[in-house]
């Protein structure tokens, strides 16, 4: 059952926009991000208990997703990494189909499995890595 509760639209009127399009579609439209196939990933907020949704590049091979939390290479974890941390049941729209999935942080043998499969979806994921000190998290959404 998909996450429920109070919806908190993103600050970004450009995430909350592509969020709306995508789920009163079902999934036929604002399945682009920047050019490249997207999912919108439901979490719950650490402080608040809102929900919180993003738009993310879709990563998945054989059922399991992978998203990353890059922000463009920023000094600081997104958000939406912070609350999966704090509450990993999240909720991921993948065009029509939604699942209620658990996350975490994959380990290092993880990530250097999954990077080429991130990167071949999204390659300036490379470039963020360039960009900061902190290590980029790779987080695998897998079923209940």
């Amino acid at each position: 059952m998909p996450l429920e509760g109070e919806y908190a639209p993103s600050p970004w009127d450009l995430v909350a926009d592509q969020v709306r399009q995508y789920e009163e579609s079902g999934g036929t439209e604002g399945t682009l991000l920047e050019g490249a196939p997207c999912v919108i990933l439901t979490t719950r907020g650490r402080s608040t208990g809102k929900l919180r949704k993003s738009a993310l590049m879709r990563v998945e091979h054989n059922g399991t997703y992978a998203v990353v939390a890059s922000m463009g290479g920023a000094p600081d974890h997104p958000k939406w990494y912070l609350n999966l941390v704090a509450n990993p049941e999240v909720t991921l729209q993948d065009g029509a189909d939604v699942y209620d999935l658990r996350a975490r942080t994959a380990s290092q043998d993880e990530k250097a499995e999954w990077w080429p499969r991130a990167t071949e979806v999204w390659p300036p994921y490379d470039e963020y890595v360039k960009r900061t000190t902190r290590d980029i998290p790779l987080v695998l959404l897998e079923p209940i």
